[in-house]
């Protein structure tokens, strides 16, 4: 094995790639739960924003219009959801698995005619001088626009959640949905937006994942990234700078694997390829063993559904 091969500038550099959709289908997925809603179906919707910017992207030869097209694709996809689960009342886990099952499918369908095709490439954001820095412009300043789209998402998240009068509202819709009708807030339209909102978070990182970060389109693509996501907000105790912290692990775990596979590490591709899973499952059981500190983290309605009385 030759680890003098890998570079851990472009380690560093990669793994920022690698999370990026992650994070952005986390942070989309923390605002909702943020909300009292439970969505399982980021799977889904990350897959639906895939093959929508894909094809969207392709068929434009703009990037641009694709990321935009993944997200209204998913964001429909998710108030089909919210409709279902906030409206009609239905049950929110089976409902978000079936959200994830039809995505699968519906993707499968759009994407017949685009296996093989590359995308147009998606540019690096030009940031002058700051890409000349030594070591830093190569691992922060060389990356394109949705990097630094999903790191300012963090910072707006954490100031909307802490600072400002619409988080407020936010938590207190998840925290106490009945309190918060009773005080004249309209708790289903909060939750709809929300959970488009996180329709649109998903699908923008569906669409990273196959312009950018595997610029083509395959069949179930996400390969369980909605999941890690899902898992990645309960390890982050509903935080954005620690669903930040939580996808880059899982990123820069991703990419190492890739690297010490290049380095003819004596161990079975396989094994290799399961590792991030494996270490992700690993960080939850070890932040799940303090129950009660997951219990007060969590919002108190999360899962419940809400019928106004009046």
């Amino acid at each position: 094995m030759d680890l003098s091969t890998i570079n851990p500038l472009v380690l560093i550099a990669s793994l920022m790639v690698a999370a990026t959709p992650i994070l952005l289908a986390a942070l989309g997925e923390l605002v909702v739960e943020k909300a009292g809603v439970l969505n399982l179906g980021v799977e889904g919707m990350m897959i639906t924003g895939a093959i929508c910017g894909f094809a969207i992207a392709v068929e434009t030869q703009s990037p641009a219009l694709g990321f935009l097209a993944a997200m209204a694709g998913a964001a429909l996809l998710s108030l089909i959801f919210g409709v279902l689960t906030q409206i009609l009342l239905a049950n929110q886990v089976a409902t978000g698995l079936a959200l994830t099952l039809f995505g699968l499918g519906l993707s499968a369908l759009l994407g017949q005619g685009y296996n093989g095709l590359k995308p147009p490439p998606t540019g690096k954001l030009d940031l002058g001088p700051l890409g000349d820095v030594p070591v830093l412009g190569k691992v922060l300043f060389s990356h394109d626009m949705i990097v630094y789209v999903s790191l300012a998402l963090v910072v707006a998240v954490w100031a909307m959640l802490r600072y400002t009068r619409l988080g407020l509202i936010l938590r207190a819709v998840g925290e106490n949905h009945d309190a918060a009708h009773a005080l004249g807030y309209k708790v289903v339209r909060i939750r709809l937006a929300a959970i488009t909102f996180g329709g649109a978070c998903a699908g923008l990182g569906g669409a990273y994942l196959s312009l950018v970060r595997v610029p083509q389109w395959t069949d179930g693509m996400t390969a369980g990234a909605g999941w890690i996501a899902l898992a990645i907000v309960v390890f982050a105790s509903w935080k954005p700078g620690r669903a930040l912290l939580g996808a880059y692990l899982f990123g820069g775990v991703t990419v190492l694997q890739l690297n010490l596979q290049a380095a003819g590490l004596a161990v079975p591709v396989q094994y290799l390829s399961m590792s991030p899973y494996l270490i992700t499952i690993l960080v939850l059981v070890i932040m799940s063993a303090d129950r009660g500190r997951a219990a007060l983290s969590a919002p108190a309605c999360l899962g419940r559904v809400f019928h106004a009385s009046s």
